[in-house]
């Protein structure tokens, strides 16, 4: 991948040959985690202007009507988010000489409060062509990152790094789109008024110029239950994906891959928001089942013999049709504990290589981290075709984010969605995602209380990879909650390379029997730390939040103990001074009755209060009711609803 430095231009057609629309994915990781961005295409004519509101391209309308441009929506990442645009260049009107790629934040937020704020372009196989970092943010609230541009019949790539301190309306105008904000809008919102050329003085009075709406308006799922219209308690819903009937995992996995691949077809949105995930052109999504296809490689659990010839049959089959082309790719599904085979997934290589075909998809509850895939496989069967990774988690994540925060235009689709919801969330469909700390938990736990853990261990390394992957799951749930973006925290550097934190966790876990992980959730104040200590049993989730601007130390301890009514007694609360990692520590149920407890003994002020709360750790591996996995999720969420929003108060997290 080519690094740019602003300013810099290159040429796409001697970056890549691949035919097909490229992909620009704008990201950024937000520390506070107090807000995201929302993304912008303007397609530009020869006068460096929108020809029409069509030209704007936003959450509203996220395609043109061509579909040459199209958002993809917001995606989360291993540190952050991003958001992704696809472009088909060749389909752009030959009037359109440049299509500038922006963002905006909402209100005061800046562009400088974020990190790892950058763009990456890539072609139609999905290869990475371009880079461009942006570490000069400052106080802007509205980014351009780079545009693409016509020059001697082919296109251009600029990394262009502007801000604008005047937000949306400074960078609208720039482009040919004024502002309205006399205010007649509803608040929050600011209309875009895209100028029409004015009629001579003989002809008709000019029209009002066209205006582009702002303001969020999508059908999401009601969060109030209907009128319950059932005789008796024991009466169920009839559901459009019914769980019941459902004797073996081969069943499972047959109804979970065609409920998928029928709702990916139906409703554009959630189909696109997946595939652009493999890099797949915005198009028409068709899907497929109960394909078959020959090979000429041994037979083997994925297939049989018939006729002296092997029969496949992957799970699925997913086609999407664009401009001429169509991009296929084939589906392996897995659900509840079964596992992925190297030798079913290497047959589907060998299929779809035969056939020209673009990827091969692989569904499980497993997570895939840092782009890795869980399988290894023979990697010259990874030449033609790629090998792509979906967990189960990662697919409920993108419904219930278009279900009850994006939103979906259509409000039939936005029901069908609920109902792969209930599907995938039922206990019955084996689609819960990550649920297994795997076969070294127990071996690992009884090491560590015998004191025998030593380096080498051969359960260790596996239980420090399961960790991660819990903690990436938990962000998944936590980011649909919240509709903000939760991600893990790395540190810069060394957090960026998923071997130097494995072997972190690794060596925590020989010395202190302890691994933790912290992550950005919005309006905790800070990054939530989560420590696992496996000597004691005990879950610790804690939170640095900043003092409210008191004059006196013991004014800002009463001020703290007004938000934290419905907190725990057990909750442990420390004062901490300017620069001080430690200071007066004291549980909630003492301060109640003293809270000059925590006032510094040498009339030191306190700057901050680290909030942390204990949980009992399951033993077990899994997530029944004494498992692990559960004992993590009870804790964040324990932690997250009775001390993080606390009502109220000034430490609120709002949903």
């Amino acid at each position: 991948m080519q690094q740019m430095l602003k300013g810099a231009n290159a040429e796409l057609a001697k970056l890549t040959e691949a035919p097909g629309p490229v992909t620009v994915a704008l990201r950024w990781s937000d520390p506070s985690g107090t807000g995201e961005a929302d993304v912008a295409a303007l397609l530009l004519g020869p006068s460096g202007k929108v020809r029409g509101d069509a030209d704007f391209v936003f959450y509203n309308q996220s395609a043109t009507d061509d579909g040459s441009v199209q958002l993809l929506g917001k995606s989360p990442t291993g540190g952050g988010g991003e958001d992704r645009i696809v472009l088909d260049l060749a389909v752009l009107s030959a009037d359109v000489e440049r299509v500038v790629l922006t963002a905006s934040r909402d209100a005061d937020a800046t562009f400088g409060e974020l990190d790892d704020l950058g763009l990456t372009l890539y072609d139609g196989s999905g290869a990475a062509l371009l880079g461009f970092d942006i570490c000069d943010a400052g106080p802007e609230t509205a980014f351009v990152f780079g545009e693409l541009y016509r020059r001697g019949g082919g296109w251009k790539f600029r990394a262009v790094g502007q801000g604008y301190e005047s937000g949306l309306a400074g960078l609208a105008t720039d482009f040919g789109i004024n502002v309205d904000d006399s205010g007649e809008e509803d608040a929050g919102t600011a209309p875009l008024d895209v100028p029409v050329a004015e009629e001579s003085p003989a002809g008709p009075a000019p029209k009002r110029p066209a205006r582009v709406r702002t303001a969020k308006r999508r059908s999401t799922l009601p969060k109030a239950p209907k009128t319950d219209l059932a005789d008796h308690p024991s009466w169920q819903g009839a559901r459009l994906f019914p769980v019941a009937g459902l004797r073996n995992d081969h069943e499972r996995e047959a109804r979970a891959t065609s409920t998928l691949l029928a709702v990916m077809a139906q409703v554009p949105e959630f189909g696109r928001r997946l595939t652009a995930r493999f890099n797949a052109p915005a198009g028409t999504v068709q899907t497929f089942v109960e394909t078959s296809f020959k090979t000429g490689g041994r037979p083997g659990s994925a297939g049989r013999e018939e006729q002296g010839e092997t029969k496949v049959r992957p799970d699925g089959v997913i086609r999407v049709a664009r401009a001429g082309r169509i991009w296929t790719a084939l589906v392996e599904t897995k659900t509840g504990g079964s596992p992925l085979k190297a030798d079913q997934v290497e047959a589907y290589l060998e299929v779809a290589s035969r056939n020209g075909y673009e990827a091969v998809i692989t569904l499980s509850n497993d997570l895939a981290l840092d782009g890795e895939h869980p399988l290894t496989v023979d990697k010259r069967r990874l030449k033609k075709v790629a090998l792509r990774h979906l967990s189960w988690a990662e697919v409920v994540h993108e419904a219930h984010m278009l279900c009850h925060h994006h939103g979906l235009a259509n409000p039939v689709h936005t029901w069908m969605l609920g109902e792969l919801l209930h599907y995938l969330r039922h206990d019955n469909s084996g689609c819960q995602g990550f649920q297994d700390m795997g076969a070294s938990w127990v071996p690992l736990r009884n090491a560590i209380k015998a004191g025998t853990l030593r380096p080498g261990d051969r359960h260790v390394a596996r239980v420090a990879e399961n960790w991660e992957k819990l903690v990436r799951q938990l962000c998944l749930r936590l980011s649909g909650e919240t509709g903000q973006t939760v991600a893990p925290v790395r540190r810069r550097g060394r957090g960026g390379d998923a071997a130097a934190r494995r072997a972190d966790t690794v060596a925590s876990l020989i010395e202190t029997g302890r691994m933790a992980a912290q992550v950005r959730m919005p309006t905790a104040g800070g990054p939530v730390r989560i420590e696992a200590d496996l000597r004691t049993g005990q879950i610790e989730t804690s939170a640095q939040i900043p003092s409210a601007e008191r004059a006196r130390a013991l004014t800002r301890v009463q001020w703290l103990l007004r938000q934290l009514t419905e907190a725990p007694p057990e909750l442990r609360i420390e004062a901490l001074g300017e620069g001080r990692d430690a200071g007066p520590c004291e549980l909630l149920k003492n301060l109640h009755s003293e809270p000059g407890l925590l006032v510094p003994a040498d009339g030191a002020g306190i700057a901050s209060f680290r909030l942390t709360l204990p949980t009992g750790m399951g033993t077990k591996r899994g997530t029944e009711e004494a498992g692990f996995v559960r004992s993590v999720d009870a804790a964040v969420d324990r932690f997250y609803q009775r001390v993080l929003r606390a009502e109220g108060s000034e430490i609120h997290v709002s949903v």
